[in-house]
């Protein structure tokens, strides 16, 4: 299946099928998910502790990679408790979103997806997972225009999704979490064959 015929820029078809809604806003309006996994809110209450501190321990970072991708864990497992350390506390010291991504992805294991999984359980106001589905979905409305297949991210990739999840979290008042949890469920529900193509 060509690139076109899986799905393209304004055309609502992506490799799950029909997409039935005009545009993100529209999806937004009908599927808001405003509410959080248990499990997931659970452990974003609990690294609240974490944010405070100003860094994020060995065991915390830990968990996280495994929330996000067990099959990575044994990279992520190579960091020491000290880099873990070092490299959080500069995450949290900054300002910058692409420093952020450089230094999280600096880490064994951590890439792009990763690191914004960590942002993510860090600060969901602020971010939302940069995962296969939610980019899919945003692909089908025609609002990022390539990496069909949502995945081999780079650090441009992630400043676009993190930019058009922020656009419309501003605009209905909820977390960036919210809008990229919402598609995710979106297209769990609308996907017709395999997630990977």
């Amino acid at each position: 299946m060509s690139g076109t015929e899986a799905g393209g820029r304004g055309h609502g078809r992506v490799a799950l099928g029909r997409v039935p809604y005009a545009s993100v806003a529209d999806l937004l309006r009908r599927e808001l998910v405003r509410g959080e996994d248990p499990a997931t809110a659970a452990l974003m209450e609990t690294l609240r502790r974490a944010r405070r501190r100003g860094w994020v321990s060995r065991a915390e970072f830990l968990t996280m990679c495994r929330w996000k991708s067990p099959r990575a864990l044994r990279h992520c497992r190579l960091n020491s408790a000290a880099a873990v350390r070092r490299v959080s506390r500069a995450v949290l010291a900054t300002r910058s979103e692409r420093a952020r991504l450089g230094l999280l992805t600096g880490l064994h294991g951590v890439s792009v997806p990763t690191a914004s999984a960590i942002l993510t359980l860090l600060d969901p106001r602020r971010y939302g997972v940069l995962d296969i589905r939610a980019w899919q979905l945003l692909f089908g409305l025609g609002r990022v225009s390539r990496k069909l297949a949502g995945r081999g991210f780079a650090p441009g990739d992630w400043l676009d999704y993190l930019g058009e999840l922020r656009r419309h979290a501003r605009r209905f008042g909820v977390t960036a979490r919210a809008v990229e949890y919402t598609l995710f469920l979106c297209h769990r529900r609308l996907q017709k064959g395999r997630l990977y193509v």
